[in-house]
């Protein structure tokens, strides 16, 4: 067990576990899109960025990535990271513009409007929900990411049907922007 701080409030850990893991067993809300309690953690939405203060250099992380140390002081709702979800619920959106849970963060947020133009609707956000699942839960990688930087996508092995696909529908399920369809044979 070791002992932190989140937001003021003290509280005694399992050792191991990541902050967002501690904030949510303590009742604390931290937004994601890219986490879930049976998948890796991956952090790529950012949303669930959290300021680490004290120590030779605050700085401002991944709860879903970052482990609790003894001592640690966090905050959930600085301003700094306040401003820094503002931002990142910007460039998501502008990716997925439909998107209920980025629409409803955006509304919380005070988000007053895009600053960025939306590409075309219900884009994928790239959070790796559904390779995840296919992956760690059904175990059998029919999905992956594909190319790098811009183009970066999610599909599968030259863009053809995969046979390793048993059509669970599990990645269609997970995914938080609607993007992936199950199709009726």
């Amino acid at each position: 067990m070791v002992n932190i701080i989140i937001n003021d409030k003290n509280l005694e850990v399992d050792d191991g576990k990541s902050i967002l893991e501690a904030a949510l067993e303590a009742g604390i809300k931290i937004p994601t899109l890219c986490y879930h309690k049976e998948l890796s953690p991956y952090g790529a939405c950012r949303l669930c960025v959290v300021e680490i203060v004290g120590g030779a250099r605050p700085s401002l992380q991944a709860s879903c990535l970052y482990k609790v140390t003894e001592g640690l002081i966090i905050k959930t709702d600085s301003e700094r990271v306040r401003r820094t979800r503002k931002i990142v619920m910007e460039l998501l959106l502008a990716m997925s513009p439909e998107t209920e849970r980025l629409q409803e963060l955006a509304k919380e947020y005070g988000l007053p409007r895009l600053r960025i133009k939306p590409k075309d609707k219900g884009n994928c956000i790239l959070c790796g929900l559904c390779v995840r699942a296919c992956r760690e839960i059904v175990g059998v990688s029919a999905i992956s990411f594909k190319q790098r930087g811009l183009h970066r996508k999610v599909g599968t092995p030259f863009d053809k049907i995969n046979d390793v696909c048993i059509g669970c529908g599990a990645c269609a399920y997970i995914c938080p922007t609607g993007t992936i369809k199950i199709e009726q044979a």
